[in-house]
């Protein structure tokens, strides 16, 4: 029988039946497209083994004068410069508060009822020794640690006997009790768990609980009310050499009957807190992340603190400007070094007094250096937030004047422009000609035009929407960006671009994280890709590609919270949910485990058929066409699946699988020459997927023997 081959369209079409999509490609994952055939993507590595804090939302790569290579990483809970293999924290301070005798350490006795070693339950001397402990932690009886979920009357529950690595066994009554929870008073502290403070000048509470244990950076872990919230107290140590990929790993310390005094005057420096790790819908009682403002006000979710923690920034010369979404702007100096903090613009020496203290977005422009704050307070009223609001420093022959100088006049270039369609800025994005701002409904073009105006504003496009403020991404002169129900870009003219797989990714979207979407552009393969989360996650764990150079989509599963395109370093760089940063296309395999792991890649074609689809036909032999190009296993394999149906709508019947394997690389690659099949249906599909460490691989033209078969 003649042999026939097997041409597919380029890219993946969902927006069909399988059976109308014939001769096309309906399904995949970790595939793109190279001159029109399929291949595996790249692998990924850790870019460094140490994990940060929170969810990374932002990442900026620049080079200082020395040669460094720097990279800013801003998460919902801290704020990091990458330096090779470590992260440095200049989270900046939100607040400081001087305390009078704010410590509290938590020791008591068990009841004079014995415990025993599989008890789940504890019992301590009275109700007022079990209100004063946390309502769940961590305690010490002897020398076993127990931990607790909760408390009811004089009884500690939810224990889980023999923690850290210590042995769970039997006390007597009215054992010692010791606790790793220390109470600090602090009056309307607007504090939430997971906030870190700095505390300072404390002294020694007079037994395990040292003058130095105290004297270091605290996660707060409880919050009891608007006056008081708990930490854990542990061993001296930064909080990155005991941050993990599940969060912070400490060494308890437990307190002991000689811990009664109080720390005397302490300096509690709080540290910004960017925002949640989820967003929060809606605004009133309720929402929001409780503890802040006042007990029982509303919450507006527009607020620093109270809506997804991301952060925008870009580098001043070899220095940093950064801005907490609804929040401070504040500028770190790569002079002072790694040790020192972010501070508030407004706080600059030399500076006039009419620096932006809140906005939505920062950026430097590449043209004239102007600093150029989005969605900001006005000069005329600091510290009240107008979401359409566009404000630009002065720039003259001191290029350091784009920091300080904000206050308007005739004499310089400083000025301010208002947005008048939509309620506020969502985003904007520099391009070599013109900065493209985006509102919730509409999209402008901010133009320098020098002197005496500054900057020009018109608006391009009206009625579309964006997902969120991380949504969308710079290719030359060109922006993309996904909106609610469609993908745009614009390229002189804004565009809904026509999508091949529109309702496979909005029909399984959660709306509620919209703002999480992330777009990153990867020009290598002309490609932009979307991680965004499906209906059933919280987090990014799907991601849709468009292929600008070859007009196709493709889509597959990857969780990523951020991705920046190479530049600056000569890979991709991408953020896992596992609190890890990534070097993108790097190999074949998935390096978030030690050993590495293999990447499952597959790509299945729709149903192919004979004429009408009214006959049957019979598969007896596959010529792959496939490549091991370049892998580094030496013996790499793919399985080629033929699969039939008898009907559109009815189940793969029959399915048979066959292994290609390379055999030989010289100048000709050579490999499994036929593999042998029996199949029969009306219609069939074909697949090929890789599972093994090491291996990449490229599809070209395989060819199948078919024949008739009859009607039934």
């Amino acid at each position: 029988m003649a042999l026939s081959k097997l041409k597919f369209r380029s890219g993946v079409n969902k927006e069909t039946t399988s059976y109308s999509n014939e001769g096309g490609w309906f399904d995949g994952d970790k595939v793109r497209f190279r001159a029109g055939f399929p291949e595996k993507i790249g692998g990924w590595v850790k870019r460094s083994n140490d994990a940060f804090l929170g969810s990374c939302r932002s990442l900026h790569s620049w080079v200082s004068l020395d040669g460094s290579r720097l990279l800013g990483v801003g998460t919902n809970r801290k704020f990091y410069i990458n330096n090779g293999e470590s992260f440095f924290d200049i989270t900046p301070i939100d607040r400081t508060a001087t305390l009078t005798s704010p410590f509290t350490a938590r020791h008591t006795t068990l009841h004079n009822t014995q415990v025993l070693a599989d008890d789940t339950t504890i019992r301590l001397v009275n109700n007022s020794a079990v209100t004063a402990f946390a309502p769940s932690g961590r305690i010490k009886i002897g020398s076993e640690v127990i931990t607790y979920t909760g408390t009811s009357g004089d009884i500690l529950t939810g224990c889980l006997r023999g923690q850290d690595n210590t042995i769970a066994t039997t006390h007597a009554g009215n054992s010692p009790v010791s606790c790793t929870s220390i109470k600090v008073t602090e009056l309307d502290h607007g504090r939430l768990v997971g906030d870190f403070v700095i505390f300072s000048g404390a002294t020694s509470l007079g037994g395990n609980v040292s003058a130095d244990i105290l004297n270091q950076e605290y996660e707060i872990t409880s919050v009891i009310d608007g006056t008081t919230y708990q930490v854990e107290a542990r061993q001296v140590a930064t909080i990155q050499s005991i941050t993990t990929t599940t969060g912070l790993n400490p060494t308890n310390i437990y307190s002991s009957s000689s811990d009664t005094g109080n720390g005397g005057s302490v300096t509690a420096t709080h540290l910004l807190t960017a925002g949640l790790d989820s967003s929060v819908v809606g605004n009133g009682w309720g929402a929001g992340s409780w503890s802040r403002g006042a007990w029982g006000s509303s919450s507006s979710v527009g607020s620093a603190g109270q809506s997804l923690g991301n952060w925008t920034q870009d580098n001043f010369g070899q220095s940093l400007i950064i801005n907490a979404r609804n929040g401070n702007i504040y500028y770190w100096d790569y002079g002072s070094g790694f040790s020192s903090r972010a501070v508030p613009l407004s706080t600059l020496a030399g500076t006039d007094g009419f620096a932006p203290t809140v906005a939505k977005k920062v950026m430097v422009s590449d043209q004239a250096a102007h600093t150029i704050v989005f969605g900001c307070d006005p000069e005329t009223n600091i510290g009240v937030q107008d979401p359409m609001l566009i404000r630009f420093s002065s720039v003259v022959n001191d290029r350091s004047e784009s920091l300080i100088v904000w206050k308007t006049e005739e004499t310089n270039s400083a000025g301010d422009l208002v947005l008048g369609s939509g309620s506020e800025i969502v985003t904007a994005v520099e391009t070599k000609q013109q900065i493209i701002v985006l509102t919730d409904t509409s999209v402008y073009s901010l133009q320098f035009l020098g002197a005496p105006l500054t900057y020009g504003l018109s608006m391009i496009s009206n009625n579309v929407t964006v997902s969120g403020p991380m949504a969308t991404v710079s290719v030359e002169d060109s922006i993309f960006w996904m909106g609610l129900s469609d993908f745009y870009v614009y390229d002189g003219n804004v565009k809904i671009i026509p999508c091949s797989v529109k309702n496979y990714v909005f029909d399984d979207f959660n709306t509620a994280q919209k703002e999480k979407v992330c777009a990153g552009s990867n020009t290598s393969f002309t490609e932009v890709w979307w991680f965004y989360p499906s209906s059933g996650s919280s987090e990014n764990d799907k991601y849709v590609v468009f292929n600008y150079g070859q007009n196709i989509w493709y889509f597959g599963n990857l969780t990523r919270t951020f991705w920046q395109d190479r530049g600056v370093e000569s890979n991709p760089i991408a953020a896992g949910s596992d609190h890890y940063l990534y070097t993108h296309e790097f190999g074949f395999d998935d390096g978030s485990t030690n050993p590495v792991s293999p990447i499952v890649s597959h790509i299945e074609s729709s149903q192919m058929t004979i004429g009408e689809g009214d006959k049957f036909v019979f598969i007896s032999k596959i010529i792959p066409d496939l490549t091991f190009r370049n892998s580094s296993e030496t013996t790499p394999t793919a399985t080629m699946t033929v699969q039939a149906r008898n009907f559109p709508g009815g189940e793969y019947l029959q399915s048979n699988s066959k292994t290609v394997t390379k055999e030989v690389s010289s100048t000709v690659e050579q490999f499994t020459s036929q593999l042998y099949v029996r199949i029969r249906g009306r219609s069939f599909a074909f697949k090929i997927q890789s599972s093994n460490v090491g291996e990449t691989w490229r599809l070209g033209t395989p060819r199948v023997e078919i024949r008739p078969d009859g009607r039934r």
